[in-house]
């Protein structure tokens, strides 16, 4: 049951309804401070994704590199004698190679490095030492981010 005042404040409008400053003031701190402790979860979670992928690329190429290997191995490719039956250069495993009369590609495209954003990737030939950042150019055994950014385990991307 409503009574004369309450119902005169309805009918006259000037009942109070609405927002007042002070509450839109603590609601908008509220949200700043929420969304200020979302941002390192996100930074986290992005980076967890570009390493993820950058695992990926790095054991597609890999295998690339090992299934040429292999048909090397096997005499479908003619290689230079100093290559030990690698290839020359990741454009070759995406080119592709005639294997008995048929076009043998290895890898779609080059990936692009997630953390430098380029499909400029180190490389190492099987003659140059194993933590070499220098390609020795005879082939192309082990390839590596150039990302000297720091993995969230601690480890350096180059090194993966």
């Amino acid at each position: 049951m409503v009574d004369g005042r309450q119902l005169r404040r309805r009918l006259s409008g000037s009942g109070e309804t609405g927002v007042t400053l002070m509450e839109l003031i603590i609601v908008v701190t509220i949200l700043a401070i929420l969304a200020t402790a979302a941002i390192p979860a996100v930074k986290f979670e992005v980076k967890r994704t570009k390493e993820r992928e950058l695992r990926a690329d790095l054991w597609e190429m890999r295998r690339s590199i090992d299934r040429y290997k292999d048909v090397a191995d096997l005499g479908g490719i003619q290689t230079k004698a100093d290559s030990n039956n690698y290839p020359p250069d990741l454009q070759t495993l995406v080119d592709g190679v005639d294997v008995k009369d048929k076009k043998m590609r290895f890898l779609r495209a080059i990936p692009i490095d997630p953390m430098t954003g380029n499909a400029d990737w180190g490389l190492r030939s099987n003659q140059d030492k194993p933590d070499s950042d220098s390609f020795g150019g005879q082939n192309v055994f082990d390839v590596y981010s150039k990302s000297d950014g720091t993995a969230l385990d601690g480890t350096k991307y180059n090194t993966w």
